[in-house]
């Protein structure tokens, strides 16, 4: 009896002396509570946030995380503890078969200070058996506004679309009932798209700021009204949460304004939009595969820049608007993209397209004008361009593509305009007073001024006739408050 127990006693003592392997295989990989982890704490002062992530070792022998750090390094906003120590970077972080880790993660902010992000990013790269896996950390770096998508609607394919309702974030607006206006003490930040919902009205008062996230927009919904109420000096501005120095001008870094059927109230007045993927689009919805041809919809936009879009800058889908003193410029494919007909007038503005961003050069003229798909042909009772100006780096900066069936003829007309296009002018009911040559020299396109230099480009000036004065009555001064001639008339948003 003696001797048995003297042997069983050696062999606990060896296997429990004999050390644990570790899992060394290089496909082994963590698992984790979550792969983004949030800190959705509104910071009034200096103050921090703790969050935490559990890292999982879901294996029968041990793992080892060779390096655990910030992508950032050392200049992370954000700072961990692990097993009681705290730092921005760790080695040699062991978890036991089938057990886990807590790691605890800080922020620190100071929501007062103008040159704090309005959203902290970073992230946790953890590096075991040679794979890289990362966990997501974001943060609010500012006092603002910020409306996080609430629910999201899947599509077939697998992707959904995130967004929030205007009110449901109760102490970013005024009012009662499906009229609101947007607080302007503080800025919004928009993450998913915020919705103007059917029968709502939104009114956003001029120093409104929105920062858009990544694919995050303005939508105003079916039977929905938005109105853009800017004064000069005073803009609503819609760009990146993105505020460093290097995403400056990087267009598509969010998506875009848009606009469905169902109100003739629609304006905007000026806003400054710059860095997204659309502008402002403009356009039906289908209804079981219908188009909703019979419901009001009018935007009237005016005053207003676009500036640095990864696609369009202006697009309108059998849409009604009216726009005059706006500046639309730079944009990837088109400037403005008027799509299966509509009415439209622009008076003053300034379509002007150096864009210069990507590994291919822009090959899509800057204004495109159609008014069918396929076989589909849909009216265009006026499309007039008065006073304009389209410019850009291509020979032709000018493409129609009308089509005339036995029920809409389509109408077409430039007025007292200058055209860069090498397109046949001789149509004098379609081209009026129009002249051509060579690019504007702008003040500075690169960085959207495109006011035209003083003691050049003359041919911009002294365009007489009634329409021409007529239409520079009807925009008496110009995007920046000076007033005009208006009997012998510049053309463009700019008088100089």
């Amino acid at each position: 009896m003696l001797r048995a127990s003297l042997i069983t006693a050696i062999i606990i003592l060896f296997f429990s002396c004999k050390k644990e392997k570790f899992k060394t295989d290089s496909s082994a990989q963590l698992r984790f509570t979550a792969d983004t982890v949030y800190f959705d704490t509104v910071f009034t002062t200096l103050g921090s946030s703790t969050r935490n992530i559990r890292v999982i070792n879901p294996y029968n022998n041990k793992l080892k995380i060779s390096s655990l750090r910030f992508e950032t390094g050392n200049s992370s906003s954000f700072i961990i503890n692990v097993d009681g120590a705290q730092g921005k970077e760790f080695k040699d972080i062991e978890i036991a078969a089938k057990d886990s880790i807590y790691i605890f993660i800080q922020v620190n902010v100071n929501p007062l200070s103008v040159n704090s992000p309005l959203v902290i990013r970073d992230k946790l790269v953890f590096e075991t058996n040679g794979n890289t896996q990362v966990v997501h950390l974001e943060a609010w770096g500012q006092n603002a506004y910020y409306h996080r998508a609430t629910a999201a609607i899947k599509f077939k394919d697998g992707t959904y679309f995130p967004y929030s309702i205007v009110g449901q974030l109760s102490n970013a607006f005024t009012g009662s009932g499906n009229n609101y206006t947007l607080k302007t003490d503080k800025p919004h930040v928009v993450f998913g798209y915020l919705v103007v919902d059917s029968a709502q009205k939104l009114l956003v008062p001029a120093g409104s700021k929105f920062f858009m996230s990544y694919k995050a927009g303005l939508w105003v919904f079916s039977d929905g009204e938005m109105k853009i109420k800017g004064t000069l000096g005073n803009e609503v501005t819609f760009n990146s949460t993105r505020t460093e120095p290097e995403f400056y001008n990087e267009p598509g870094q969010w998506d875009r304004i848009w606009f469905n059927e169902g109100s003739t109230g629609n304006e905007i007045d000026y806003a400054i939009i710059k860095n997204g993927f659309v502008g402002v689009q403009a356009e039906l919805t289908a209804n079981s595969g219908t188009l909703t041809l019979n419901k009001p919809r009018r935007l009237k936009i005016t005053n207003t820049q676009i500036h640095n879009m990864s696609l369009w800058g202006l697009y309108a889908f059998a849409y009604n608007i009216y726009g005059y003193n706006n500046v639309i410029s730079n944009c990837k494919d088109n400037g403005l993209n008027i799509s299966f007909g509509g009415n439209y007038t622009f008076l003053h503005c300034t379509f002007a397209n150096y864009f210069e961003k990507g590994e291919k050069p822009r090959e899509s003229a800057n204004v495109n004008i159609s008014n069918y798909y396929e076989e589909l042909v849909l009216p265009m009772d006026t499309c007039y361009f008065g006073n304009c100006i389209i410019d850009g780096k291509l020979t032709n900066e000018l493409n129609i593509d009308l089509k005339t069936n036995t029920s809409y003829t389509p109408s077409l007309q430039f007025s007292s305009c200058w055209l860069k296009t090498n397109i046949n002018l001789s149509d004098v009911n379609r081209f009026n007073n129009v002249r051509t040559g060579n690019s504007i020299t702008f003040i500075n396109a690169a960085n959207f001024n495109f006011k035209p230099q003083t003691g050049e480009n003359s041919f911009l000036k002294n365009f007489t006739g009634p329409k021409a004065s007529a239409d520079a009555v009807k925009a008496p001064s110009d995007i920046l408050g000076t007033s005009r001639n208006t009997t012998s008339v510049t053309a463009g948003a700019y008088e100089f």
